[in-house]
């Protein structure tokens, strides 16, 4: 009877750990972020219908298309087929980019009345000073390059994190920055992708980067190199 009772024990014990086991290998999927103003809270910067089609149309469907590509890399990697594996490579940077991207452009606005277009403080206004001479030196310069920028894609404000310095770099498409250099952490992204503005700026692009400083909020970008650079 006690062996039969510690045979009991250890199939329940086997049974449950199969279960955890299972559950920590469940494929994570991504949702959604919500937005922490309204989508008309922008204008006249960034106009309300803009903002609605690009979050919930755009950034969803990076998202939908994200988690499409990650379960079918579950499946092809149950299964030992590597050509898929492969294959899926460029659905996954191109989408989950989309959804990284587009999480931290949220956040690097807000309306004016919630501190949009106020200048950065602390630390991270000290080092724009330091390695771009101004705040307005610095907003030039991500201008000109965002403007001929050719195509679809993204510039950035980052640091990199070894070098403790801040840089400016663009993406193609929606390649996440750290694709140009694994120390490399953004703090401010702008779109520059045509849904981004051409239904307010149809393709005066210039205008549209010239605009979106008032309702720029560094406090992420803030916080992100507080952190990187204590």
């Amino acid at each position: 009877m006690a062996l039969r009772s510690l045979a009991v024990r250890k199939t329940l014990t086997l049974g449950l750990n199969s279960t955890r086991l299972a559950q920590s290998r469940a494929l994570q999927t991504f949702s959604l972020p919500d937005l922490p103003y309204d989508y008309g809270a922008l204008e006249p910067a960034i106009s309300g219908e803009i903002m609605q089609l690009h979050h919930q149309k755009h950034h969803q469907t990076y998202i939908t298309n994200y988690n499409k590509a990650l379960e079918e890399l579950h499946e092809a990697i149950q299964k030992g087929d590597s050509s898929t594996v492969v294959k899926l490579q460029s659905a996954i940077k191109f989408n989950g980019g989309g959804h990284i991207n587009h999480s931290i452009f949220w956040k690097n606005l807000a309306p004016i009345r919630e501190g949009g277009g106020e200048p950065p403080k602390g630390t991270l206004g000290w080092a724009i000073d330091t390695n771009f001479g101004s705040l307005e030196a610095l907003i030039q310069k991500i201008n000109a390059e965002g403007a001929a920028f050719q195509g679809s894609g993204w510039v950035w404000l980052g640091v990199d994190k070894e070098l403790k310095k801040l840089v400016i770099e663009t993406t193609a498409n929606q390649d996440p920055l750290v694709t140009k250099g694994p120390n490399l952490v953004p703090l401010l992204g702008i779109d520059v992708w045509e849904h981004a503005y051409y239904l307010q700026y149809k393709n005066v692009r210039p205008d549209y980067l010239k605009n979106i400083w008032k309702v720029i909020d560094w406090k992420y970008a803030s916080d992100v190199y507080e952190k990187e650079c204590p």
